[in-house]
């Protein structure tokens, strides 16, 4: 018997931090092992010792926003290969350009459903 792949590390990023603790525990639910980080500046550190394969990146932060964060994950070297989702309660087309402009590769509004989001994680970790 193979054993189960394993699935992603995945950084969730939000200034809420019932937001980013409530589905950080999801998460650790369907067997993620998920860090969380509640700024862009601790994403960034954080990032770097966890080396993500998969960010769940809230846009509207105070002091560095979701896609200055993008950006900034993008020039590391685990940024690069990571799927970065934005998961906003931002819809409008200016923030979907701003999300695709910084390099994210997914953008969901909030509330997000489980499955679409699961669907995205498990392509990650195909």
């Amino acid at each position: 018997m193979t054993p189960p792949e394993p699935k992603p590390r995945v950084l969730v990023v939000d200034d809420n931090a019932d937001a980013a603790d409530t589905l950080a525990s999801l998460l650790t639910l369907f067997d993620y092992e998920v860090a969380v980080a509640y700024s862009g500046a601790d994403a960034l550190a954080l990032g770097d010792a966890f080396r993500p394969q998969c960010v769940i990146l809230d846009v509207a932060m105070p002091h560095m926003d979701g896609c200055a964060t993008a950006r900034y994950m993008r020039q590391r070297t685990w940024g690069r290969q990571a799927c970065i989702i934005a998961l906003t309660a931002w819809g409008d087309d200016d923030t979907h350009v701003c999300t695709v402009q910084a390099g994210m590769d997914v953008h969901f509004t909030k509330p997000v459903k489980a499955d679409a989001l699961l669907a995205v994680l498990a392509r990650v970790s195909a």
